[in-house]
């Protein structure tokens, strides 16, 4: 793998939170719930502050911020522990709640596995009511359970299609400019059969396929299919009748059909080297793609299954450790790290969508009127986790401690689908085990 793979690699973790320990966590231990809460404190003294290790420049961004909040004021010291991305999450699901740090970063989906064992106490009374209400409501919906907020993000992330002007123009293909104007499956089909006959080998379309579907991936990627059809990964606690509904099996199926067109991508440079007109993946990698096409390059929505176009979102949140003795003094570091300057410097360091709305106003990216306008469009318009109404665009998925058996039996589902299984047996097979699972452990219902 040359290095801008590696980078890219790397950046998809970030972004998307695909850490890998997430099958895991669901049986760290029985599950105390939210009646965990933290200590106020005095509001002064040391506070201990984990987070994850990613790219060199969010490292010194973050670094940066700690730096300069202990500059700021002399009532409280934060000490920063970087630990490997690798090693993150694992880390925290095998640390006891005393031991854990006053402030602890968490990648998104991981949080309510982490609730659930009364690792994370609730933010709400501790952070501003200013740091709340510039919170994006996509990124509060990734940290809300049950009227409660147990984590916030500097940043989040969504996903599209890139396409390649050039290409697009030369096979007469007219695409969508807005989230309003979505293709349909079937324009998307057909935009497809356009572009193959204007291209040499036939495979005009990337999804990724070097991340690999059976991993976190495989559930981001394209539970969007499965929101856009109308269903939903869990519906009241369930996976059947939502996951494997008729519809759902309908769109997987034409999702299944696409296989043909795809380029295998094992560089990770179909788009980007022109081989494909179109790549199904998400924000990052426009700092890639925009270096090698230039103006034109362009990003549309995923299609429209029969439910509006959906798209993922979440990423890395910060909370509140429950075992603090200071929460108080966690607060005021957390509502620092949610500023302007730092959300401004971390987005900057990795490119991702700012999660504050403050900062998103002026990204030059996100903004209205900038390159990647679509995305922020996309999240302002949430869904939460369980409302998939056709109105709304960005899902968040599902908060439950249970996530890492949903994702787990999806993602293992989406791969055998993309390998030619019948996706009606893929489907209900995934959603007997989701909810077998879920009935082994009392719907994981936090107390």
């Amino acid at each position: 793998m040359n290095t801008g793979s590696r980078r890219l690699r790397r950046t998809v973790c970030t972004s998307l939170a695909l850490t890998l320990p997430l099958v895991a966590l669901a049986a760290c231990g029985g599950g105390g719930g939210s009646g965990a809460s933290a200590e106020e404190g005095s509001g002064k003294g040391t506070i201990s502050v984990w987070a994850h290790q990613g790219q060199a420049s969010e490292a010194a961004a973050l670094q940066n911020a700690v730096k300069s909040f202990n500059s700021s004021q002399s009532a409280v010291k934060a000490e920063l522990k970087l630990i490997p991305e690798n090693d993150y999450t694992k880390t925290i699901t095998a640390t006891s709640a005393s031991e854990l740090p006053d402030v602890v970063e968490f990648d998104g989906p991981t949080m309510a596995s982490f609730v659930y064992n009364s690792k994370l106490a609730p933010i709400d009374d501790y952070v501003s009511a200013k740091t709340l209400d510039n919170a994006t409501d996509a990124i509060k919906a990734q940290g809300e359970i049950d009227g409660k907020h147990y984590g916030l993000g500097m940043f989040d992330s969504g996903l599209g299609v890139w396409g390649n002007k050039k290409l697009l123009d030369a096979a007469g293909v007219k695409y969508p400019t807005s989230v309003s104007d979505a293709w349909t499956a079937a324009e998307f089909t057909a935009a497809l059969k356009a572009l193959k006959a204007k291209d040499a080998d036939g495979k005009v379309l990337d999804v990724s396929e070097q991340y690999g579907l059976a991993s976190e991936w495989g559930t981001y990627g394209f539970s969007p299919v499965v929101w856009s059809a109308g269903g939903a990964l869990l519906k009241d606690g369930k996976a059947e009748g939502a996951l494997d509904s008729p519809q759902v099996v309908s769109a997987m199926k034409t999702f299944q059909s696409w296989k043909t067109d795809v380029d295998a991508n094992t560089d990770g440079n179909a788009f980007a080297k022109g081989r494909v007109a179109l790549s199904w993946v998400g924000n990052w990698t426009y700092p890639a793609y925009s270096e090698a096409l230039g103006y034109d390059l362009v990003v549309l929505p995923l299609p429209d299954f029969g439910n509006g176009p959906k798209t993922g979102q979440g990423s890395w949140a910060w909370g509140i450790g429950a075992g603090t003795k200071n929460a108080k003094a966690a607060g005021a570091f957390l509502d620092y790290l949610l500023n302007d300057t730092n959300v401004g410097a971390m987005t900057k360091a990795n490119g991702s969508v700012p999660a504050t709305k403050s900062t998103l106003a002026k990204s030059e990216l996100y903004k209205q009127g900038g390159p990647l306008q679509l995305f922020a469009d996309q999240l302002a318009k949430p869904c939460g986790d369980r409302d998939i109404s056709k109105s709304c665009v960005a899902v968040t998925r599902p908060v439950t401690a249970g996530y890492p058996t949903v994702t787990a039996k999806f993602s293992q589902a989406m791969n055998s689908i993309y390998s030619g299984t019948d996706p009606k047996s893929a489907l209900e097979k995934a959603a007997r085990s989701i909810d077998q699972d879920f009935s082994d452990n009392a719907g994981y219902k936090i107390p």
